[in-house]
């Protein structure tokens, strides 16, 4: 069964990456300032992209960054600057937490007009990167990129954009087929990468129902590669630890990794994730028992 609006928000994301970088520098009074001690907080996809950009900005010697999921919030610990990611700004643990922290909140969000953006100082509205679909793409990759942009800011050597646009470009053509009769998949990660281990791992769970686990690199070979044999995946976004594709390879499992900026990698998952679940007959547009956002009463 063909989805009908995430295929098309899929392959979009190379231009919308471009609108999300031009957009950073003229928001970029709203958006985390070199030396601010940052808390990044958001909740399933936009957790995993907190969870990125904390390591992004922290290996940029911008300051201290941490990530949070939206209900896990440290409310005795003090910042400079929180900072929630919410596609919809309907999500209720952001709107509570923006409610309820003190000092400069900003929201990077695709509505401006929400429940959270009224909680929060400065609202960062990117629509052209909103999605029709349940299932998260394309906004959390351009929320992605106007954080990495906006970190370039002061070192353009951490972003390439023409780059990461062509190696967006060149995921959209990654061949799939030869991986669609997996029976499980893991993903792995380092560093910044480790997020978009996870999101890999959402995307192929919501979208498709299929067996995803997600782990740190280096930390896989601490238990959970006993699941790895024949007829499973591990996939690897970025840095690849020496020795870890024979270790894989050796228990019969396929190892899959991709030459691309791994936010660009993300892209070929989200393909994976989309091409499983119409090869099971599931429209990904409309996972079961998920919703656009999780309002809670």
């Amino acid at each position: 069964m063909p989805s009908t609006f995430v295929d098309a928000e899929i392959a979009s994301q190379p231009d919308v990456w471009r609108r999300a970088a031009a957009l950073a520098p003229t928001v970029a009074d709203a958006l985390p300032r070199p030396g601010e001690r940052v808390a990044v907080v958001g909740c399933g996809t936009s957790w995993f992209v907190a969870m990125s950009y904390a390591v992004l900005r922290e290996q940029a010697g911008q300051g201290l960054t941490d990530a949070f999921a939206g209900s896990e919030f440290p409310a005795g610990r003090s910042y400079d600057r929180v900072l929630a990611i919410s596609r919809s700004g309907t999500t209720t643990e952001v709107v509570q937490l923006l409610a309820a922290v003190a000092g400069p909140t900003t929201l990077v969000t695709a509505v401006a007009d929400s429940p959270a953006a009224e909680q929060a100082d400065a609202v960062v509205a990117m629509d052209f990167a909103d999605e029709r679909s349940v299932v998260q793409t394309r906004f959390a990759t351009s929320a992605l990129t106007l954080l990495r942009a906006a970190l370039a800011a002061t070192d353009p050597d951490l972003l390439d954009l023409d780059a990461l646009v062509a190696d967006g470009a060149a995921a959209l053509e990654v061949e799939l087929d030869d991986l669609l009769d997996a029976q499980q998949c893991t993903f792995l990660g380092r560093g910044w990468t480790v997020g978009l281990a996870h999101e890999a791992g959402l995307k192929t769970r919501e979208a498709a129902r299929f067996w995803a686990e997600a782990y740190p690199a280096m930390d896989y070979r601490h238990g959970p590669v006993a699941i790895a044999e024949p007829g499973r995946l591990v996939w690897a976004f970025g840095e690849v630890p020496t020795g870890l594709a024979d270790e894989v390879a050796a228990t019969g499992a396929r190892f899959v990794t991709h030459d691309l900026d791994p936010q660009a990698a993300l892209v070929v998952a989200q393909r994976f994730a989309v091409a499983v679940a119409s090869a099971r007959g599931l429209d990904a547009d409309n996972p079961r028992s998920l919703t656009r956002s999780v309002i809670l009463t």
